[in-house]
């Protein structure tokens, strides 16, 4: 009897493998998430890794040791797996750095400040050992908007920017203008701007002329799609006139990187889905105007990399929103559910308790995606979460009814009215917020549905006429900035 069970032994180590026992953990996967924001490099395993990490200098480079490991192929695809293009990260290297520690050396085009930790099993995924690779000087969410606004006015934008805290992990959230403020964060930026690039011109029948500098804050910046001469007194904005200034939707496409979201019976991704919704939005709203003033798509991930709640709150913030619309496509256990809906926050119980569910899954976004929670300003930006007010909340709903009835007209809604609950994307303070499900990614029919060009054209016309049809009821200006 012993001997059989020992000859089992012995055939389940030959089954399992000598390389599998004398590695000890098992890597599952490796990868690599380039991005303007952060690059991301994860290494997943069956079993908790041990690592420490040091920078190198000049040039600079991430040294990370992997302890208990021997070196596994796995490993060596991380090499392979950098892009070219990959703003942070220049090259990856693999050895063994010592028995049973394995080093990958990062090598960065930047400096960089590195975040390196642990993720516990989650969803699909095992054990995580991740490196969050910040450059020190992060693009300025600005930049590309002001960059725009320059050009569309004639006016070079090669002057040095002004100054602005920097957008990431550790960035803080920009100060609430107090009530009954019109504050335009944007439109000072690029007012500022304007005052530092003297632009001469030269008539050909006359003297050289300087061009006209834009009104000053409190007649907010002017929006004009070619420089014109400056009226002598320019008129107050009022609620029936123009604004008189850029008006910034935010667009966040849900997910991202790490975070697949829901996942459709055909494999679809719900990350890849909104996001091609979100590019083609930007695209109309860029192209459209308000009061005769253009609107600006400004958008939280414009490719496939994790950005956590908190953050996607305060990049909306940091450029001043006017709106912020997060997209995402609906799931649930039921296949036959479908339909869209749309979400507005809720301070206290959900509308419904599909909306309760529906919000406690999105808000699981950050476990799946993976935030460092040993980050010494986690406390600060979990308290942005806490605020919300009564009149954000009320916009929110408007801007969600306007939305809804022309979602209505392009396919099946499973909500008629705007739904409430507690996403935690949802609570900027100061900007009215709503949450998109386009459609349910769990039903068949559906799933073709959203995968298709013209259905994803159809939705980025929806919302666009919404947007336009809220603003025509509530322009920019008729209310504070901070709401």
């Amino acid at each position: 009897m012993k001997r059989r069970e020992l000859l089992h032994s012995g055939a389940l180590v030959l089954l399992i493998g000598s390389h599998q026992i004398a590695r000890g953990a098992g890597i599952v996967a490796v990868r690599v998430w380039p991005a303007e924001d952060y690059s991301r490099v994860t290494i997943e395993s069956d079993t908790a890794l041990k690592a420490t990490h040091k920078m190198i200098g000049s040039p600079p480079r991430l040294a990370v040791d992997i302890e208990g490991l021997d070196l596994d192929p796995s490993l060596r695809e991380l090499v392979a797996k950098v892009r070219a293009d990959d703003p942070n990260i220049a090259g990856i290297r693999v050895g063994q750095n010592a028995p049973r520690v394995v080093r990958l050396v990062v090598d960065l085009k930047q400096a960089t400040s590195p975040q390196v930790f642990t993720l516990a099993p989650v969803a699909a995924y095992r054990h995580r050992l991740v490196f969050d690779l910040y450059p020190e000087n992060p693009p300025d969410p600005l930049d590309a908007l002001i960059a725009e606004h320059m050009k569309q006015l004639g006016t070079p934008s090669n002057a040095p920017a002004p100054t602005a805290p920097s957008i990431g992990v550790a960035a803080a959230p920009p100060p609430i203008a107090p009530p009954g403020s019109n504050t335009d964060m944007l439109g000072d930026l690029i007012a500022k701007q304007i005052e530092r690039a003297t632009v001469i011109t030269r008539r050909p029948d006359g003297p050289p002329a300087r061009m006209p500098v834009p009104p000053s804050r409190d007649e907010s910046v002017a929006a004009a799609p070619a420089p014109a001469p400056a009226p002598s007194s320019p008129p107050r904005v009022t609620k029936s006139s123009s604004t008189d200034r850029l008006i910034i939707v935010a667009l966040d496409p849900g997910h991202g990187g790490e975070d697949p979201g829901a996942i459709g019976p055909n494999g679809t991704r719900e990350k890849d889905i909104v996001l091609r919704v979100a590019l083609k939005l930007r695209d109309r709203i860029n192209n459209s105007t308000v009061g005769g003033n253009p609107m600006r798509a400004f958008m939280t991930r414009d490719a496939d990399f994790f950005v956590p709640l908190q953050t996607r709150v305060q990049k909306a913030r940091r450029v001043g929103a006017d709106l912020f619309i997060s997209i995402h496509a609906d799931a649930f256990i039921n296949p036959n559910a479908r339909g869209a809906s749309i979400y507005a926050l809720s301070q206290g119980a959900a509308s419904s308790t599909a909306a309760r569910w529906l919000a406690n899954k999105e808000n699981e976004a950050d476990q799946i995606g993976g935030i460092n929670v040993n980050s010494k300003d986690a406390h600060v930006q979990r308290a942005l979460l806490d605020m919300s007010t009564t009149a954000q909340i009320n916009h929110s709903v408007m801007l969600g009814s306007a939305m809804l009835s022309e979602i209505g007209g392009v396919g099946r809604l499973h909500k008629r009215q705007v739904e409430r609950a507690g996403f935690a994307v949802l609570k900027a303070p100061d900007i009215p917020s709503v949450l998109v499900e386009t459609a349910f990614i769990s039903n068949p029919e559906e799933e073709a549905k959203l995968r298709t060009d013209a259905y994803q054209n159809d939705l980025a016309n929806a919302l666009i006429v919404g947007i336009q049809k809220y603003f025509a009821a509530n322009p920019p200006l008729a209310r504070t900035r901070s709401v």
